[in-house]
Formats: structure tokens, C-alpha cells, sequence
């Protein structure tokens, strides 16, 4: 049986075209993961399981999906049912292929991995977790199940160290608090904002970090204990620099 050259192209567009339509739907980073996505499942694996099941059901390795909130404050989908004690959503995310980590042992109530982590690598249980959330506090999100981990942390010690912020007066708060530029465009500035005299800092339409002031307007955001925001008066302007650890970007709010 022959064919002609025109039934072959014709015949070819057609096998082509629903690969040219899928195309059109496959995002620009494709193959890696949307990050929409990807954030999405972050979200609601703090707490939505209706939702989680329908994603990792759709693609299960979103169960090892990790968004990065700000300043290197990267959390992946175990890491947020692991900090809100959420057993149901670290389940079925371990199910689906999500890595263990030291956190999800402590939430979970498993002393005998938590031991195995500080045993292998001393002084592991002073390492933060997500939002600089401390070991503790992921096995006191256990509850009653994993009350034997949060008593031997707190026996072995240093499982809950915190940094002790600094005061800043109401004066300051205000000195502080405004948009810092750092180009032209509309969304090139930083901006500090206060509830209750705790500081923030965030870009326009993101999500915003919370900042512990280690003193003399010096600043690490939340998740990110080794970046320092600092921030200096000069005659025209309150200059705001980023050092991680050298200088990322300097930002100027006017007088």
C-alpha cells in the first residue's frame, strides 16, 4: 500500500497537534516543578490533608517539595507538618517518598532516631528548623506521643536556644519602619513594617520575615540566623544593608 506525500504531512500534522496543544499548557521552568506549586504544597501541608492528598496523588514528588520563604528560610511540605505537629499530614507525606529528617523523628515521637542523629552528629539538636523553630518545640508539637523525645532533649540540653533579642523603643520603631529603595522599578525597595514593636521586612506582594534585633540596629530575619540586616542613620537617609556575609544589596530610606 502506498501513500502520498500530502496524506503523509496531513497525517502528521495530526499526530503532532495534540503535542503542540500540551505545549502550549507546560510551564516555562518545565521539567522542573511549577513554583507556584511547589509553594502551594508547603502551605497546606501545615495543616489542609484534603489537599495534600490531592496533590501528592496527582504528583507524588511534590511530597518532597521545599520553598525557600525568604533569606534562605527553606522549608519543605515535611517540615511544615513537622513544626504544627500535624502526625496525619507527616504520614502520608513519608508515604509518598518525603525525606526523614531529625524534626519530623522528634514530632513524631521517634526517640530512637532523634538519638541515632545527635549520637552520628554531636550537638545536632541546637540546629533550627524551619522559621528557626527549635527541636523542642517540633516534639512538644508531638504532643503526648512524643513526650519521651522532648525529655531527653531537654535532659541532653541546648534543644531550645533562642537569641536573645534586644528592645527597641517606639522611637526607634518609627526611625525604622518605612520603604528602602534599592532601584528604579516599582518594586525594588524593602519594606520594614512593625506589629507590636516587632519588626518585619519583605518585598511588595511577598511574604514578609520577622527580624530579632541582636542590638545597635542590627538585625538576623527569622529562618536565617547567619544573615545580618543592618541598618545606619546618615544625614539624608536611613541606609539598610543585607550581608550574607558579604554585602547583597544596599537600600536607602529618605529622611
Amino acid at each position: 500500500m502506498s501513500i502520498s506525500r500530502r496524506s503523509f504531512l496531513a497525517a502528521g500534522s495530526l499526530a503532532l497537534a495534540p503535542a503542540a496543544a500540551r505545549a502550549e499548557i507546560v510551564h516555562t521552568g518545565y521539567p522542573t516543578q511549577e513554583p507556584e506549586l511547589i509553594q502551594e504544597m508547603v502551605i497546606v501541608s501545615h495543616g489542609n490533608v484534603a489537599r495534600v492528598k490531592e496533590l501528592v496523588g496527582r504528583q507524588p514528588a511534590l511530597a518532597k517539595a521545599a520553598w525557600d520563604w525568604g533569606f534562605g528560610d527553606w522549608e519543605d511540605a515535611l517540615g511544615a507538618a513537622s513544626h504544627v505537629g500535624n502526625r496525619e499530614i507527616a504520614e502520608l507525606l513519608l508515604a509518598n517518598g518525603a525525606r526523614p529528617t531529625i524534626f519530623s523523628a522528634a514530632m513524631l515521637g521517634q526517640l530512637d532516631v532523634v538519638k541515632a542523629f545527635v549520637a552520628a552528629a554531636p550537638g545536632a539538636q541546637r540546629i533550627k528548623g524551619p522559621h528557626s523553630i527549635t527541636l523542642l518545640r517540633h516534639a512538644m508539637a508531638g504532643g503526648p506521643p512524643a513526650q519521651t523525645v522532648v525529655d531527653y532533649l531537654q535532659m541532653i540540653g541546648g534543644a531550645d536556644e533562642k537569641p536573645a533579642a534586644q528592645p527597641l523603643s517606639p522611637a526607634d520603631v518609627a526611625r525604622l519602619t518605612g520603604a528602602y529603595t534599592f532601584g528604579l522599578g516599582p518594586g525594588d525597595r524593602f519594606e520594614i513594617t512593625a506589629t507590636k514593636d516587632q519588626l518585619s521586612i519583605g518585598r511588595p506582594g511577598k511574604f514578609s520575615r520577622g527580624l530579632f534585633h541582636l542590638g545597635s540596629f542590627e538585625f538576623s530575619p527569622v529562618g536565617a540566623e547567619r544573615v545580618r540586616i543592618r541598618i545606619a542613620e546618615s544625614a539624608s537617609a536611613m541606609v539598610l544593608t543585607i550581608h550574607d556575609p558579604d554585602v547583597v544589596l544596599t537600600a536607602r530610606k529618605a529622611m
